[in-house]
């Protein structure tokens, strides 16, 4: 299928092939009939792709912080790697679909309807339930792609509750603002447009609002003046996209006392308090759709709000607007300046220079049904050696794209196949690195061309696509965590125990394999005396809403991340772990579910002791990662997997790398290496499930 991106390194549009999405339950697999390319919000995504990286670093000071503080911690080249690779990655176009359902999966949308969603810019596209909507059938296709349009115009509304007879000021009568002044007259509002664009009020006239043409110099505060009877405006909806912030004080002035003013567009947000004070003013910015955005449990997981209690949500906006449409309350025909196929995208984006664009709609060759639709496109063919593995990746995230698929490729493994969720890391990735083929479906990683496949996606897709991938005769190199839960494990182990193919599996434990991490090996290996292990990972804060806290599909940041450490502990103790114990902060507070504060003890049947301290909690000045041994009169401390020094250790004081090592290349080659040979995993199976017991034993224990 073809789907539009952007490239957010120079600003180009891109009209690209992409395998199509598969269907899963909680969403909609739709065949798109019609999108609308919003002129404001995606000009505004093209021109922070056209500017410089300056200018990009202007625009987003928060993200400069950031960038400084993980300098900080992982150094300047790690840093640099990982800017470019969040620019080098393009990203999927728009936002106002309507098309044909080809799958419902598990939802009440069956095959057919026409539905209106949130959907990008591609012949298919797959989208959660809550963002979908049923198209009423007086309703065209063209006139449906406004639907989300006219809910961001709407919940701005919303928030105003106008009353019959209101006055009300619309800022900016682009696409969200015309759009809001149909709503409002709908609703028996009096309605004031505000525009430099001369067409554009004409267009607001049309549908019985008062306009003040700002490139006649007509004067906004007096016309509200004489439109409000001397008594202010009701409230102000700012549809205007300004760097300024005379935008707000104009709005303030033209209020009454206790009026509203609501903010959809981007402007500058310098308030000045006496405007708001004199008036008692209240001042919002509207979110989106409505309720529900940005709220993972309601986007993503498919949980509605009560309607008793959050009468309008993004979809109830959705069918909202749906409905003043059949009604012809909304009237979209004169909003329509540009129609064109999908195969001149690139020409419709141009148009987005013109200042007098508005509504841009994309036309689509729908087929009706799925047989048209592949879910693996062919890259190129790459020259495979007869030696090394054939490998398939099941995932092409942040860390899978910038550090597996280089370090399985420098090692001279064929890449077969990039296998991805939605399709276009898949193809961008799958290019960059030369894979042979792309495709959204885990089959064809279980092709009989691939021997070895590598699963890099969310953890709790890990056990069955392992367990896939042993039944299928693959060797499997799975990232951490093996599995998030005992049973998920002992399914696992039994796969193993009845897999009939000399396979290896190897789980991710990358810091054994680390370099310094590989000095001090050695230099235990002089001892039989026990050890006291002291392991401080700073790990820093994530969202408590971000799926890897969640434990039904992250499994918590124990089983998710400390347990790297539980395996570098199994490995310098070389002996097996015998009990643990473990506290996390908040113990006093029963309703606490996040575990990324703790501190967890394990013993060691030879007799050693260690404390893991992993800390979400700590400042970015500290390092990351310290691991300090304790043994024979002597300590040997590691700092961020770099400067590993020693005390009183004989013949050793240091060691220092000039970037950081982690082990990752290390790691991949010994799998790799082990493959070629015919011999089993790097890591013992046996040590692989003993870490992961115990990761998630510890991790059950602080619930």
């Amino acid at each position: 299928m073809r789907q539009i991106l952007q490239d957010l390194k120079n600003g180009n549009t891109l009209l690209e092939d992409i395998p199509a999405p598969q269907p899963s339950n909680g969403c909609v697999l739709i065949e798109t009939n019609m999108s609308l390319v919003s002129a404001g919000t995606e000009r505004m995504l093209v021109e922070f792709g056209k500017a410089n990286l300056f200018s990009k670093a202007r625009q987003q000071p928060e993200k400069v912080r950031m960038v400084l503080d993980k300098v900080m911690t992982d150094g300047l080249v790690p840093t640099l790697e990982a800017v470019r690779s969040k620019l080098d990655a393009p990203i999927p176009l728009g936002y106002c679909n309507v098309g044909t359902v080809l799958d419902g999966g598990d939802t009440a949308f069956k095959v057919g309807q026409r539905v209106a969603s949130n959907g990008s810019h591609a012949e298919v596209v797959k989208v959660p339930k809550n963002l979908v909507a049923l198209v009423p059938d007086s309703v065209s296709d063209e006139t449906a792609a406004f639907t989300v349009i006219g809910s961001i115009a709407l919940q701005g509304i919303r928030l105003i509750s106008p009353s019959l007879g209101d006055t009300v000021v619309v800022t900016g009568l682009g696409l969200i603002g015309l759009l809001a002044v149909q709503i409002l007259r709908a609703s028996g509002c009096r309605v004031m447009g505000i525009d430099y664009d001369s067409a554009k009020c004409a267009l607001a006239s049309s549908f019985g609002a008062q306009v003040v043409d700002l490139s006649k110099g007509e004067d906004p505060i007096t016309a509200a003046e004489i439109f409000s009877k001397g008594f202010g405006v009701d409230a102000v909806l700012i549809a205007a996209s300004s760097k300024s912030n005379d935008v707000v004080h104009q709005s303030a002035t033209m209020c009454r006392k206790r009026g509203k003013i609501v903010l959809v567009g981007v402007i500058g947000l310098e308030l000045n308090r006496a405007d708001f004070y004199e008036k008692e003013l209240s001042f919002q910015v509207s979110c989106s759709y409505g309720p529900g955005r940005y709220d993972k449990n309601y986007e993503e997981m498919g949980l509605d709000y009560p309607f008793s209690f959050v009468r309008w949500t993004e979809q109830r906006n959705f069918e909202a607007v749906l409905e003043l449409m059949a009604q012809g309350s909304i009237e979209v025909g004169e909003l329509i300046t540009h129609r064109y196929k999908l195969s001149d995208a690139t020409e419709a984006y141009a148009q987005l220079d013109d200042g007098r664009a508005l509504g841009i709609l994309l036309q689509y060759n729908s087929t009706g049904h799925r047989a048209a639709i592949k879910s693996t496109i062919n890259l190129k063919e790459v020259p495979k050696s007869p030696t090394e593995p054939n490998v398939a990746f099941i995932g092409a995230g942040n860390y899978a794209s910038r550090v597996l698929v280089p370090a399985f490729k420098g090692e001279g493994a064929n890449l077969v196949s990039l296998v991805t969720g939605g399709g276009v890391s898949g193809v961008h990735h799958g290019k960059k690195h030369g894979f042979s083929n792309t495709s959204t479906s885990f089959d064809s990683a279980l092709v009989d061309e691939v021997d070895t496949i590598v699963i890099v996606t969310q953890h709790n897709l890990h056990a069955d696509q392992v367990i896939r991938g042993i039944e299928s005769g693959k060797n499997v190199y799975v990232e951490k965590p093996l599995a998030i839960n005992l049973d998920e494990l002992e399914r696992v182990e039994l796969a193993i125990a009845d897999c009939s193919y000399a396979v290896s599996l190897m789980v991710g434990f990358n810091r054994r394999f680390a370099p310094n991490v590989q000095k001090i090996k050695s230099l235990l290996s002089r001892t039989k005396s026990p050890k006291s292990f002291i392991f401080t990972m700073n790990a820093g804060a994530i969202p408590d809403d971000h799926w890897v806290q969640n434990r039904e599909i992250g499994g918590g940041r124990v089983i998710g991340e400390a347990c790297h450490y539980i395996d570098l502990m199994r490995f310098l103790a070389d002996s097996p772990i015998v009990s643990f114990s473990a506290i996390k902060m908040g113990e006093t507070n029963p309703s606490s579910k996040i575990e990324d504060k703790v501190i967890v003890s394990l013993s060691f049947e030879d007799g050693s002791i260690g404390a893991i301290h992993y800390f979400a909690n700590g400042g970015k000045a500290f390092p990351k990662e310290r691991i300090e041994v304790f043994c024979d009169e002597a300590v040997l401390q590691l700092d961020n997997f770099k400067t590993l020094r020693g005390f009183g250790w004989g013949g050793f004081s240091s060691q220092r790398l000039l970037v950081q090592n982690k082990g990752q290349k290390e790691c991949v080659a010994a799998f790799l290496s082990s493959i070629k040979a015919g011999e089993s995993s790097p890591i013992p199976i046996e040590e692989i499930f003993e870490v992961s017991r115990i990761s998630i034993q510890v991790a059950e224990s602080l619930r």
